[in-house]
């Protein structure tokens, strides 16, 4: 059965052993390792036209490393798109080890230097595994799993500890749990062995704090809070307006409204006409009713020629 772009099977193609998938619009075939490596690149560039090395690298898969290549058949008379092909192939960790793939992709030399450093894997034919990245005193592969991060042994990662761990002494807070996670002390692997975190303080009863409770109550719960929009006012306010209505259960009056234009309560005569002055706009026509505004220094409003 056919995968993907490929003419034939996977095992047709790549030998014994060799399977293809496709996934995101990937081709992948995975192959035996030793011998059969360089000459499925051989296949993938002579067969599949896949002339272009994008890149090659390898991950570290706790047992073992999958070396991987990344190869691009680019666009032709024949394949109006590019076709891509991933080929991967399993490594021993206790002897990493694989042909170079230099014979095949000139450029592999760089990708194959930089996979020597960063894992550790030997690539026998190769012209020469130099350092690429890292300085020539550096010890240890650091993609590696197992590599120890010296920075992390010399001092813990910041959020290694909460406030009241180190050795500054202060006051632990309380973890705040994301909701449904169980507290790790009554629960898990660390059942029983933390330190219980101190209890939040409740608020105490009104009768404890001193505050009389509800009318009849004699204290306990709180009396109802009263609610007022801003339209309403102050309690001041509506004591006042009680006031001047004469009784304290009378009505209260209807508020002013009042626009921009018409000025404030001192601007405002007794007959309801406003009256002009220096801080009316010059250039505004006078209102009826208002009074000329007096020349300026004693004279007329005639300039002077």
């Amino acid at each position: 059965m056919t995968v993907g772009w490929l003419p034939r099977e996977a095992t047709a193609l790549f030998g014994p052993g060799a399977e293809a998938s496709e996934a995101y619009g990937v081709l992948t075939v995975d192959v035996p390792g030793g011998d059969a490596w360089p000459d499925a690149l051989r296949t993938a560039r002579d067969v599949l036209g896949c002339t272009f090395l994008d890149w090659l690298s390898a991950v570290d898969e706790a047992d073992v490393f999958q070396v991987c290549a990344h190869v691009v058949a680019l666009p032709g008379p024949g394949a109006p798109a590019p076709r891509r092909l991933l080929l991967r192939t399993s490594v021993p960790r206790g002897d990493a080890s694989l042909p170079s793939a230099t014979d095949v992709y000139a450029g592999a030399a760089w990708h194959e230097r930089e996979t020597h450093e960063m894992f550790g894997i030997a690539f026998p034919g190769h012209p020469g595994l130099t350092p690429l990245l890292l300085p020539d005193t550096f010890e240890g592969h650091p993609l590696r799993k197992d590599f120890v991060l010296a920075a992390r042994v010399a001092k813990a990662w910041p959020g290694a500890k909460e406030p009241g761990e180190s050795e500054h002494g202060g006051p632990r807070r309380r973890q705040a749990l994301p909701p449904g996670v169980p507290d790790p002390n009554e629960w898990g692997p660390l059942k029983g062995t933390l330190p219980a975190a101190p209890a939040r303080r409740g608020r105490p009863a009104p009768a404890a704090r001193g505050e009389a409770g509800p009318a009849g109550t004699g204290g306990g719960e709180r009396p109802p809070r009263r609610t007022r929009t801003a339209g309403g006012g102050s309690a001041s306010q509506r004591a006042d307006e009680a006031g001047e209505a004469g009784s304290p259960g009378a009505p209260r009056p209807p508020r002013r409204n009042r626009s921009a234009g018409d000025g404030s309560a001192s601007q405002r005569p007794e007959g309801g006409v406003r009256r002009a002055g220096a801080g009316d706009a010059p250039w505004l026509p006078p209102q009826d009713g208002a009074e000329e505004p007096e020349p300026r220094d004693g004279r007329d409003g005639e300039e002077e020629r």
